[in-house]
């Protein structure tokens, strides 16, 4: 518990410390909500303790293949490299 208390602490301050990633995640939450929170009963989905497998997978089918569609998120997803999918996909796995 405390190896896995700490490993979230040390995501988490990551995030705080990379102007990068706390840019790319603010641009997220006009959305998805504060640190991937979405509203309830909102249509659009929580990426906050999504496995980071699943975001990875989520972007890339909006902005690789269009297995998902979406007006918005097929144009926000092209706009990002795999690094920065690969950094928001950690940063909001471990939102407390």
């Amino acid at each position: 518990m405390f190896v896995g208390l700490m490993l979230v602490r040390m995501a988490t301050a990551s995030a705080d410390t990379n102007p990068e990633l706390r840019s790319l995640a603010a641009s997220c939450a006009a959305c998805h909500g504060t640190n991937g929170y979405s509203q309830a009963n909102s249509a659009l989905p929580s990426l906050a303790h999504l496995p980071p497998a699943d975001f990875i997978a989520r972007m890339r089918a909006f902005r690789e293949d269009g297995s998902l569609s979406s007006t918005v998120m097929a144009q926000i997803a092209k706009g990002y490299d795999d690094r920065q999918v690969e950094q928001l996909a950690k940063y909001f796995a471990t939102q407390p």
